[in-house]
């Protein structure tokens, strides 16, 4: 049997289902009283409350979450995926200007590559159902914080109005000695 802070047992602190009451320890803590809402709602100290607890998360549960996984996109470079699907949002892993059938880069220009990355970050979005449109938040990683304007005229040829979030960063380095590399989120 469980016990509340008061040292009752949850069977003479709450009016809770038998199946609640012989298997909710207090480690289950509020997330017994989430579970438990409705019927709760008809104890005499929910009584004048007209509507349940809502309880908003995230499930780690593995059937929810969804390898996105193409080949007209460069593959992963180490063990991670293009990008997950979990609960109605896709999650798109850094993408480099490398051309999908070589594994090499389009070219060394900044420009090029910013070009390549979009095109290739369009295949996972079309691969798991997603669009331009749909990507409300993008990450930017430059090596040079000085090819931020050539970066930005390339990227509003790809995202409607309105743009979604960004952040862009200068970094030390990035993989394969990339000039670019791009990871979004997508509402889908």
């Amino acid at each position: 049997m469980g016990w509340t802070a008061s040292g009752l047992p949850f069977s003479n602190s709450f009016n809770l289902p038998a199946v609640l009451r012989h298997r909710a320890p207090i480690a289950a803590g509020i997330g017994c009283a989430f579970v438990a809402a409705s019927t709760l709602r008809s104890a005499p100290f929910f009584s004048n409350r007209s509507t349940p607890f809502a309880c908003l998360s995230m499930s780690t549960d593995a059937s929810i979450k969804e390898a996105v996984i193409t080949d007209k996109a460069p593959a992963a470079l180490g063990p991670y995926s293009q990008a997950i699907k979990a609960n109605n949002t896709l999650f798109v892993s850094g993408v480099l200007g490398l051309i999908p059938e070589t594994g090499k880069f389009v070219s060394d220009d900044v420009e090029e590559q910013t070009e390549q990355v979009l095109k290739n970050m369009g295949e996972i979005l079309k691969a798991s159902g997603a669009s331009y449109s749909s990507v409300v938040k993008t990450t930017i990683m430059l090596a040079d914080l000085k090819d931020f304007k050539k970066v930005n005229e390339i990227y509003a040829k790809y995202f409607p109005a309105p743009a979604p979030a960004r952040s862009t960063y200068q970094v030390a380095a990035l993989p394969l000695d990339a000039r670019i590399e791009i990871e979004c989120i997508a509402a889908l």
